[in-house]
Order: structure tokens, then sequence, then C-alpha cells
């Protein structure tokens, strides 16, 4: 795997703490900046009266008042102003005011302001620690995947030329939603059907139920599909975090078992998104998005029109193994995820 492509899934495992951390940091230098001009000794209650109202800006749930008030301590008269105040206030009013023991001039209208201060830094030491463990566990996960790959320390699978080496063919891979039972058939340029997925059995709540049914080995097998799991930490490229349950199992890492890597060039941009699939260290597939129209003598050069994505593919392959490619093109349309695995 290239480093463009351990960069981007790296940020992607990361999201959460590229969130989170300068959350914290905000929310803690806030904190501090409370704790900073927090009284210098308790607040005690005494009752001032209004002295002035002025209307200050409205807002969306009524308006609001910059109320002037004056109180006594110790037989000295202070003034203030409590600011953008909602209710009804009228001069001589008695209104309650809250003073600091040390230094009568500061006030407040309320007691509770000293607990802000350290519930602010603490939700943000909170935020700053879960996101340095998600970039913990992100590093991890990039490493242990990147350990686990085939071919290790071998020279990264060279994709150059792969499309038209001897032995590669192309195939076709479209969404069929024409009745009852949708699901993904692959099929050849002579549109002999090769291998299909159909969902069996719907479900609102639980696992789907797939049938594939290799149609080059007479192989039917029944499946259990979770439904889609996307997450999502802002707009950038490489946010998007996408997976679904294959037979209870996460499904990049069904495809991680059976020794694939995926990688999406960074440089590839909706619609033209591509994948090039390697299998235990060597080339096994590149996988490209296109148009419903798939075979050559329908559209001149696989003109892009609508729908696009998610549902429609073109792929070259020297491999017989058409469940694992069925398997892994379901895996990246069903998962809505563009960039590497």
């Amino acid at each position: 795997m290239n480093t463009e492509n351990k960069l981007a899934r790296l940020m992607r495992n990361s999201g959460p703490a590229r969130v989170l951390v300068p959350i914290g940091i905000i929310l803690i230098v806030f904190g501090i900046i409370m704790f900073l001009f927090r009284p210098a000794g308790e607040l005690v209650e005494t009752v001032g009266t209004v002295t002035s109202v002025t209307e200050a800006t409205a807002d969306g749930d009524g308006k609001e008042y910059d109320v002037g008030f004056s109180y006594t301590v110790d037989g000295r008269e202070y003034q203030n102003v409590f600011p953008n105040l909602t209710g009804t206030f009228n001069i001589g009013d008695a209104i309650k005011v809250f003073y600091d023991s040390e230094n009568p001039g500061n006030v407040a209208n309320t007691k509770s302001g000293g607990f802000i201060a350290p519930v602010l830094i603490i939700l943000g030491v909170l935020a700053i620690a879960y996101g340095i463990s998600k970039s913990a566990r992100a590093f991890k996960k990039s490493a242990e995947l990147d350990q686990t790959a085939p071919g290790v320390g071998a020279p990264p699978v060279d994709f150059h030329g792969f499309k038209t080496a001897p032995g590669v063919t192309e195939y076709y891979c479209r969404f069929d939603g024409n009745n009852l039972k949708p699901g993904y058939i692959i099929e050849d340029a002579a549109r002999a059907v090769l291998f299909e997925g159909t969902m069996t059995k719907n479900a609102l709540v639980g696992a789907r139920t797939f049938t594939f049914t290799d149609h080059t080995t007479g192989s039917v097998k029944e499946h259990e599909v979770g439904h889609i799991v996307t997450e999502s930490f802002n707009d950038e490229y490489f946010s998007a975090s996408s997976s679904f349950k294959f037979d209870g199992k996460n499904i990049w890492d069904v495809l991680h078992e059976r020794g694939l890597r995926l990688s999406t060039d960074l440089r590839s941009r909706f619609p033209n998104i591509s994948y090039d699939v390697s299998r235990n260290g060597r080339p096994f597939a590149r996988i490209e998005a296109c148009s419903k129209y798939v075979h050559e003598d329908e559209e001149a050069q696989h003109k892009l029109v609508l729908p696009i994505g998610r549902y429609y593919y073109r792929f070259w392959t020297d491999s017989s193994d058409f469940e694992t490619l069925f398997l892994t093109i379901f895996a990246v349309s069903e998962s809505e995820q563009t960039i590497v695995e």
C-alpha cells in the first residue's frame, strides 16, 4: 500500500481525534479563563433595586434587556448592569444580586457560575483523552493491517498494465432491481450470468438474507448481511467509514482474512472511482465504477450517465474465484465507502 493510501486510512480511523481534540482544547481554555475571572471570595446574596431598563437585541425567543441596578453593601451603594436578561423589568423593582464578598463591585445574577469552569475543564480533558485513545487505536489498527498484509517487506503490488495482461478478462457487475428480490449480477461480455447475489429476505431490523449463486461451479450459499453502518465526522474525502456485517463479521475483516487489500487512488474523484485489489501480495482485480451501460456495444467508451457510482462496475481479473470477486464488489457498493481498506 502506498503512502497516500496509508495516510487516508489513518486519517479516516482517527476521525474522532481530529474533531474531539480541538474541541477539548477549546473547552479547557474557556474553563481556565472562567476560572481566572472567578470571584475572589464567596458569592453573597442581596437584593438590589432596578434603576434602568434598556432593550437589547431581540432573539427568536423574545426580547432581551440590559438591566441597570443599585445595591448596598456595608452602607456603601454600588451600581452595575446585568446584560441580556429576559423577562419583565420595571424601574424600582427588586432584583436578586450575588456579590463577591472580597470585592463587592463584582456581581452575578446566579450562584451556579462557579461550577461551570471545572465542568468545562473536565469535559475538555475527557474529550482530549478519548481523541488520543482513538488515535492510538487508529495507529495500532493501521500497523496491524500492514504487518498482516500478504507480502510484507516485498515491493508494492504493481498494477501497471494489469488490465491488458495475458489471461486477464473484463467482466461487468450490475445492480438488478427489476424484481422483488434485488441484488447484483456478474456477467461477461456475452451477457452470460456468472455469479449473482439475490436478496431473499429483507428486514427493517436485523440482518437481511442473500443467496449467492455461482453459476460457474453450481454452488449455492445463503448469507446474512447486516444493515449498513456509516460514520462521517465531516465532509473530508477521507472521513467516511462504512461497513456492514457479513455472516456476523465486519465485511472488511472478512476480506482481510481472505488475503485481500484494497487501494484507491486519492486522485480518483467521483464518479471515476477505481480500486486496485491485491490478494496474497499479487494483483487480483481492478474495479472501476461506471454507468449502467456496462457493455461496449451499448455506450461508446462507457460514457458516464446517471445512475452512477455504487450500483454498476467494470472489473478485470485473471481469477476464477467469482465468490471472492463478487464479495469484494458487494462490499465496495453496499458499504458506501470509497477509500482504502
